[in-house]
């Protein structure tokens, strides 16, 4: 229970929360863009993505974030627990992938980790 006592773990996990929040609606907003449209060109791939998280707790924490988000969907963890394998409808490109979920849910779990 300590872990969330700490009130800058707090504000860690607001901050995930708030977000996770932005990052449902833009990709709710792209899916259903997609679904909708008559021409349709997504570009689906299966990305891995090196993850630097400690905790057992937050590694599931980012898959389930990832799976959470329409368009996106965690497949593995890697053995070596380094790696989330991640299934993307339309991905721009894998670097752009890995640079979204490490730039948002990675590092505030990492904050909340400590």
């Amino acid at each position: 229970m300590s872990i969330l006592l700490s009130p800058s773990r707090l504000a860690a996990v607001a901050q995930l929360l708030a977000t996770f929040l932005v990052e449902l609606v833009k990709s709710a907003t792209r899916v259903a863009a997609a679904v909708l449209s008559p021409n349709v060109s997504v570009k689906p791939a299966v990305v891995a993505v090196p993850i630097d998280l400690k905790t057992d707790l937050g590694i599931a924490t980012l898959a389930n974030l990832v799976t959470l988000t329409p368009g996106t969907t965690s497949l593995h963890v890697s053995e070596t627990r380094d790696t989330l394998y991640v299934h993307v409808l339309d991905s721009p490109s894998a670097d752009a992938v890995i640079a979204d979920i490490k730039g948002t849910f990675e590092r505030l779990i990492k904050r909340i980790e400590g």
